[in-house]
């Protein structure tokens, strides 16, 4: 058995993926139409440099992404997301112990709506070390987080002010595979597929995506079905398709992507390929992993980030079949693209360098999906996530 449910309750999520519009961001993808601004929250690691979370405004006419308000103060913010109402942000804190108890924190904050400043409302512990990614339900009632060193994940109920309760639901993963890394679960991703009736959880440490069936009415969580990657591999983000009917996966340890044909009414994940993520004929090398990756708000491509290659890979899918075409590789300008944001509506990639501390604007081509670089480059501590909201 692949994991142990230790509470039921209700476990809501929608796809934490930046590229989804929320506030009332229209859903155009022709790069044509939608706001015309948007502010950026950027999720850190905190340490000499960085204090929190970062906001920036990007203008979609310029290109240009501009820093705005202070730094916010928290710990090790390392994914945010915006509610679905855009008056609140959700954001892990990465750490191993939170208020003096083992496991890390989730910390809500309301955002200002002139100026998008964000205020802490309160934060719960996750009963698991090192919560690395979250994700909110469509209704805005429930967040889900998952739990890297903890092998876990973990839920919590949304109050009408933003509010965050103890925690609701609690589920243990088991077991173990093959690589060094893999000596136990580690959670390192949770998705709801389009319908929100099932929710996908890669673990790292099992070599396998899981996936939740999701009853909202009675506020429960169960183990519904399973799909394995290859042995070693390491799955650690997922992206399902806007039309449901195909999933994505990047594996961090063998540096390739899964693509899947999903099946929303069984709840069910068919690996129907995999493909390297670096170009046709290179090899992996020492210090090299993936780590991101994001369907293009169109459906039409895909997008995952190489550390060590410092790389954006860019596939086009294939829209009746869902597999996967090499299309490039796009150097990011910087050091350890931990992650990337798509701005939704389409036209825009922001490339997150952890390791140099940079952010690094590229123009989609619509036609393609290649990357091209607009030259604006702006400075900021060791981002690692991104969340977008209409403004």
């Amino acid at each position: 058995m692949f994991a142990r449910l230790l509470a039921t309750t209700c476990l809501m999520a929608v796809p934490v993926s930046v590229y989804l519009a929320v506030s009332g961001s229209a859903r155009a993808h022709d790069g044509h139409h939608g706001p015309d601004s948007f502010l950026v929250y950027i999720g850190t690691y905190t340490g000499p440099q960085s204090e929190g979370i970062y906001t920036f405004r990007f203008d979609r006419k310029s290109g240009k992404l501009t820093p705005v308000n202070k730094p916010t103060r928290t710990s090790n913010p390392s994914f945010v997301a915006v509610h679905p109402s855009g008056n609140y942000l959700y954001a892990v804190n990465e750490d191993a112990t939170f208020d003096g108890e083992k496991g890390g924190g989730i910390t809500s904050f309301a955002i200002d709506p002139k100026t998008g400043a964000l205020t802490e409302i309160n934060s719960q512990c996750t009963h698991g070390e090192h919560p690395c990614h979250l994700t909110i339900d469509q209704s805005g009632k429930t967040v889900g987080v998952a739990n890297y060193t903890g092998g876990s994940i973990a839920a919590y109920k949304i109050g009408r002010n933003g509010e965050l309760s103890p925690a609701s639901t609690f589920v243990q993963h088991e077991g173990k595979s093959v690589h060094p890394r893999q000596e136990a679960p580690h959670g390192h991703s949770i998705d709801v597929d389009p319908s929100n009736k099932y929710v996908a959880v890669s673990d790292l440490g099992l070599d396998q995506v899981l996936i939740y069936k999701m009853n909202a009415r009675k506020g429960e969580l169960k183990i519904h079905s399973s799909v394995s990657t290859a042995p070693g591999a390491g799955p650690r983000h997922f992206s399902f398709h806007p039309s449901g009917q195909f999933g994505y996966g990047i594996n961090e340890l063998n540096m390739t992507a899964n693509a899947y044909k999903y099946d929303g009414k069984a709840g069910t994940l068919e690996l129907l390929q995999t493909i390297s993520t670096l170009p046709p004929g290179e090899k992996q090398q020492p210090g090299q992993s993936t780590a991101e990756m994001y369907v293009h708000p169109s459906g039409k491509f895909l997008y995952g980030s190489n550390r060590g290659h410092n790389t954006i890979v860019v596939y086009s899918i294939d829209q009746q079949s869902g597999k996967l075409t090499y299309v490039e590789n796009q150097e990011t300008g910087g050091s350890t693209p931990r992650s990337f944001g798509v701005v939704p509506t389409g036209d825009y990639l922001l490339a997150l360098n952890q390791a140099s501390s940079t952010i690094v604007v590229f123009r989609i081509n619509q036609k393609t999906g290649a990357l091209e670089p607009t030259g604006e480059e702006v400075a900021c501590p060791t981002p690692v996530a991104a969340a977008f909201l209409a403004r």
